[in-house]
C-alpha cells in the first residue's frame, strides 16, 4: 500500500514549506531511514526520511515548488504498485498545470522553470529552450525576466526623457539633457547585457524581509569602544598549557564575549529586552543569540538561560550549536526567543561595522577583529592588543547613557578577565 510523503511542521509559526531538491527521481528504490528529499522551512533547511521501503512511486511537489503542512508531497510503494483512485486525483490535481501548459503549447519546460514564469508572468512560447531536445530551464527564464526587466527601463527612461524635453522645448538646455539622456539609455542597454537576474526566495528571502523591517520599524543607533583584551590573551594562552591534556577545554574570544555579554545583561537588565506590540518585555533570564555564517545565509541559535552556565558550559554550548547550525541540523525552536544577540565579523578583518538589530531584540553586539596597536603607559610605548565593539540599540526603548553604560561593562569584564570566571 502506498505511503504519503507529507510536508513535515519544523516549527510552530511554520505554515508552509519549500521543496528544495527531490535526492531520489520517481520509480528509484528508496530504503527506510534514507533522505529523499530536502524541504526548507524560513529558517531552516531538513532532509525528510523514507517512511518505509520500496520505490518512488510519484513526486507531487516538484523542485522550488511550495506546499502547506501536512500536504502530500510524494508517495512510496512497492514495485510496480497501482496508486488508488484518491491517490491518482491528488496526482492529477497537482499536476493539472502543468498537464495543461503542456497540452498548450507542446513545450518541453522544467517543473522550475514553469513555476518561475508563472511567478513572473513570463509566456513560455516567447522563451527559447537552452536544454536538451529545446528545453526551457530555469535559467532560461530567468534571462527573459532579465531582458523584460532591461526593456522596462529603457522604457522608463525614454518616457522621462520625453518628458523633461517637453517641459524644456526649444531650449538649449532641451539639446543638451537630449544628448545626456541619449548617453544614458545606450549604456543602461550595454550594461543589461551582462546583468544576472536571480529571484530572493528562501532563507535568503526572510533575511531581506526581516532586515528592512528591522530597519524602518525601530530608531537604531550604534555606538564603539575597544576593549583591550592584552591580559586576557595572556589568561587564556595559560589556560591552554596548563590544562593542554583537558582537550574539552579550549576557549575562543567568542566564549569569553559571550560571558561578559552575558554578565552585563544581568546589570543592565534594560538591554535584554523585547519590544514589539508597543510593549517592552524585560527579562531576567538571558537567552543569548550567537549569529552564525551558513551556506544560505545567516542563523541565529539560542543560548537558553546563560545565565545559569559557566564558562565552560557557555563554550561547550556555542560550539555544539554552531556545528549543528552548519550542518542544518538546528530545529526551527533552537533559533527562536532569545533576548540579545552577538554577531561576529573578526574573522574577516572587519574592525567597526553597524550590526542590524535582529527584532523584536532592542540590542545586538557586533564584535570586529583584535589588532595590536601602539599604546602610551606611561613614558613607555607597550603593543597592546585591542577589539572593536560596536553596540547597536533601538532608541526608543533605550537612551544612549545606559548603553554607553552597558558597553563599558561588557569592556570593563573583558579587561579583567578573571572576573569572568567567578562573578
Amino acid at each position: 500500500m502506498a505511503v504519503e510523503i507529507i510536508m513535515p511542521k519544523l516549527g510552530m509559526s511554520m505554515e508552509e514549506g519549500t521543496v528544495v531538491e527531490w535526492l531520489k527521481k520517481k520509480g528509484d528504490p528508496v530504503k527506510k531511514g534514507e533522505s529523499i528529499v530536502v524541504i526548507s522551512s524560513d529558517k531552516i533547511e531538513k532532509d525528510i526520511e523514507a517512511p518505509q521501503d520500496g520505490v518512488l512511486l510519484e513526486i507531487i511537489v516538484q523542485q522550488d515548488e511550495t506546499a502547506e503542512v501536512g500536504k502530500v508531497i510524494g508517495y512510496i510503494g512497492q514495485e510496480g504498485e497501482v496508486l488508488k483512485e484518491a491517490d491518482h486525483e491528488s496526482v492529477a490535481i497537482s499536476m493539472k498545470e502543468e498537464i495543461e501548459a503542456i497540452s498548450e503549447t507542446m513545450l518541453r519546460v522544467s517543473p522550475a522553470a514553469r513555476k518561475l514564469a508563472h511567478e513572473a508572468g513570463i509566456d513560455l512560447r516567447r522563451v527559447s529552450g537552452s536544454g536538451p531536445k529545446g528545453r526551457i530551464t530555469r535559467a532560461d527564464v530567468e534571462k527573459a525576466i532579465q531582458t523584460r526587466q532591461a526593456s522596462s527601463q529603457l522604457e522608463s527612461e525614454e518616457q522621462r526623457f520625453t518628458q523633461i524635453n517637453k517641459e524644456a522645448i526649444n531650449t538649449s538646455e532641451s539639446i543638451n539633457l537630449k544628448k545626456k539622456m541619449s548617453g544614458q539609455i545606450s549604456e543602461m542597454a550595454i550594461e543589461q547585457k551582462d546583468v544576472t537576474v536571480k529571484p530572493i526566495t528562501g532563507m535568503r528571502k526572510v533575511i531581506a524581509t526581516r532586515m528592512f523591517a528591522s530597519l524602518h520599524q525601530t530608531a537604531q543607533l550604534t555606538i564603539h569602544m575597544k576593549a583591550d583584551i592584552t591580559k586576557l590573551m595572556e589568561v587564556n594562552e595559560n589556560i591552554k598549557n596548563e590544562l593542554r591534556d583537558e582537550s574539552t577545554i579550549k576557549f575562543t574570544i567568542t566564549d569569553f564575549i559571550a560571558r561578559a555579554v552575558i554578565l552585563s545583561l544581568r546589570t543592565h537588565k534594560q538591554m535584554n529586552s523585547l519590544y514589539q506590540d508597543g510593549r517592552i518585555y524585560t527579562y531576567d533570564s538571558v537567552h543569548l543569540g550567537i549569529a552564525v555564517a551558513v551556506e544560505n545565509g545567516l542563523v541565529v541559535p539560542v543560548i537558553r538561560y546563560a545565565e545559569k552556565l559557566s564558562l565552560k558550559e557557555i563554550s561547550q554550548k556555542i560550539k555544539e550549536l554552531s556545528t549543528r547550525a552548519r550542518e542544518g541540523a538546528l530545529s526551527s525552536e533552537e533559533m527562536t526567543g532569545s533576548t540579545f544577540t552577538i554577531t561576529s565579523l573578526g574573522a574577516y578583518g572587519v574592525e567597526f561595522f553597524t550590526p542590524v538589530l535582529n527584532p523584536p531584540e532592542v540590542g545586538i553586539l557586533g564584535v570586529g577583529t583584535a589588532e595590536d596597536v601602539p599604546v602610551l603607559v606611561g613614558d613607555i610605548v607597550e603593543k597592546r592588543k585591542k577589539l572593536p565593539l560596536s553596540l547597536t540599540f533601538d532608541h526608543q526603548v533605550i537612551d544612549g547613557a545606559p548603553a554607553s553604560q552597558f558597553l563599558g561593562m561588557v569592556k570593563h569584564y573583558l579587561e579583567n578577565p578573571y572576573q569572568l570566571f567567578y562573578s
